[in-house]
């Protein structure tokens, strides 16, 4: 069975191309550029470049412009909500209605830019989860080896900490996935080391307190973003860019030809 790279370096001349896709703060988008400056200043080079930025928001919220402004890059924002205003549709992306206005939105304006900066691979910060572009990188905060019973994935979605604290795991992690048209489906890239989880009290009581353990899982998301998002997504991408990640016809992943079904780690 044939396994491809994600990307073959061999195939381009200069570095692997990529475009940020983000909507809030951007702090993975920040990691990533600085991993990029930090192996221009070792080896004089790096395997990877950003291109520009680009919001799905213009309200203010995103920190896309002010990173952009910071970097020296070009950056570029379409707003959905007036995307979605000025055409009568509908914003939801689970619905079919939804995911054709989704279609409308992504072609409208990001595809374009995709192929007019030749992009090779979009590294979704904090964007929206659910797109329907192609050849994207994204982190989530679970370790998305962990599968149910049918082998879907067990810790998908906007709540995925607070689910697995709240099912009695002992550790969280992060993981990278190269994007299919799911959410949080696509083949498993990288798995960061574990957080500890460490309640101020047994979980059946706090859970009885709903703003205690809301905060409890806040304070676990924003260390998880430290140990492991900031440290495996510019990593993935960096190690796309070297031609390290291959996929078989299945979707399988490799990592210097060898399978990784759980995903690649580096401890």
């Amino acid at each position: 069975m044939p396994v491809v790279p994600i990307y073959d370096p061999e195939k381009r001349e200069g570095p692997m191309r990529v475009a940020a896709f983000m909507s809030g703060s951007g702090t993975n988008i920040v990691k990533m550029i600085e991993l990029e400056d930090r192996l221009k200043a070792e080896e004089g080079t790096s395997p990877f470049e950003v291109i520009f930025i680009f919001s799905d928001r213009s309200d203010g919220v995103c920190a896309g412009e002010k990173i952009a402004l910071e970097n020296g890059l070009p950056y570029f924002s379409y707003d959905t909500r007036a995307f979605h205003r000025l055409r009568l549709l509908k914003r939801t992306v689970r619905t079919a209605e939804g995911l054709a206005a989704r279609k409308e939105y992504d072609n409208s304006v990001a595809a374009k830019l995709v192929e007019t900066f030749r992009i090779d691979v979009i590294a979704l910060g904090g964007y929206m989860s659910y797109i329907t572009l192609s050849r994207c990188i994204n982190v989530h905060p679970a370790d998305l080896s962990i599968c149910l019973p049918d082998g879907s994935r067990k810790y998908v979605g906007d709540r995925a900490v607070s689910d697995a604290i709240a099912a009695g795991e002992t550790t969280i992690r992060s993981s990278t996935l190269w994007t299919d048209e799911g959410v949080d489906t696509g083949p498993l890239l990288m798995v960061s080391d574990p957080v500890p989880v460490e309640l101020p009290e047994p979980l059946e009581t706090l859970k009885k307190d709903n703003r205690r353990y809301l905060e409890v899982v806040e304070q676990h998301q924003e260390r998880l973003k430290e140990i492991g998002d900031w440290k495996i997504f510019p990593r993935t991408v960096e190690m796309i860019a070297r031609g390290r990640f291959a996929l078989d016809e299945d979707n399988r992943v490799y990592v210097d030809g060898n399978p990784v079904p759980e995903g690649y780690r580096m401890g």
